[in-house]
């Protein structure tokens, strides 16, 4: 295959999806049960990560094995569900951060409901200044929320030296739902959400460039979901 995505319609899409999930491990029952929980709850559940995304995020922290996870932007702790279902051996400590008081309350009902409090710590208030309150190094940063920081965010990570050595920094949405690649992407999309959606893909180029051009790290971006960046250090 000389290209490296494969030309869907939305049907064959959500067709592939249900395919992938029919024969994957890792959505747990909780995960199934927040995730619905979510999408219909909030208008904008969208934001949250795929069932799909769950798992593999927890396939990623189960080859990982990391002791230490960063989340910027909890939306509702679906994520950092994943994160802790897949570190009980670790016992990883996990550090996720929002702003959103809808999202604030949605995630402190998540570590309230699936018992994560032991391991699961909510930082509240703006993204830039909780990171910049971080010690120590993570194994594992994912970069998941409004996306005109995402630039910033990684920047303050590396500039702190918060990525381990041999960790990862995960950004999700970096395609911003095609746009952030081409402005004619947007025909799937509510209409009225194309305007917003290629200001985020503005920022999500300026994201790439930056990662690609910074000498400290090797940046790769993958067609999956809505375009995910793997970011580590150079060694």
């Amino acid at each position: 295959m000389l290209t490296s995505v494969l030309s869907f319609t939305p049907e064959e899409a959500a067709t592939a999806t249900d395919y992938c999930l029919a024969y994957s491990d890792g959505v747990s029952a909780n995960m199934k049960d927040l995730w619905n929980w979510t999408r219909n709850e909030f208008d904008d559940a969208d934001k949250m990560s795929s069932p799909l995304q769950g798992a593999t995020n927890k396939f990623l922290a189960e080859l990982l094995k990391p002791k230490r996870i960063l989340e910027i932007g909890s939306y509702s702790g679906f994520s950092a569900l994943a994160w802790y279902e897949a570190t009980v051996d670790t016992q990883a400590e996990i550090i996720s951060t929002e702003i959103e008081p809808r999202m604030i309350a949605a995630t402190k009902r998540t570590i309230d409901k699936y018992g994560l409090k032991d391991r699961v710590t909510l930082l509240e208030g703006p993204a830039q200044e909780s990171i910049k309150t971080c010690k120590g190094t993570f194994d594992i940063i994912f970069v998941d929320a409004d996306k005109e920081g995402y630039e910033g965010y990684v920047k303050t990570v590396l500039d702190q030296k918060l990525l381990a050595r041999d960790g990862v920094i995960i950004c999700d949405n970096v395609f911003s739902r095609g746009l952030a690649i081409t402005e004619n992407a947007g025909a799937h999309l509510n209409q009225e959400l194309v305007p917003y959606w290629i200001e985020c893909g503005k920022k999500m180029q300026k994201l790439s460039a930056f990662c690609k051009n910074d000498q400290r790290v090797d940046n790769l971006v993958l067609p999956l979901y809505d375009g995910m960046s793997l970011i580590k250090w150079k060694h």
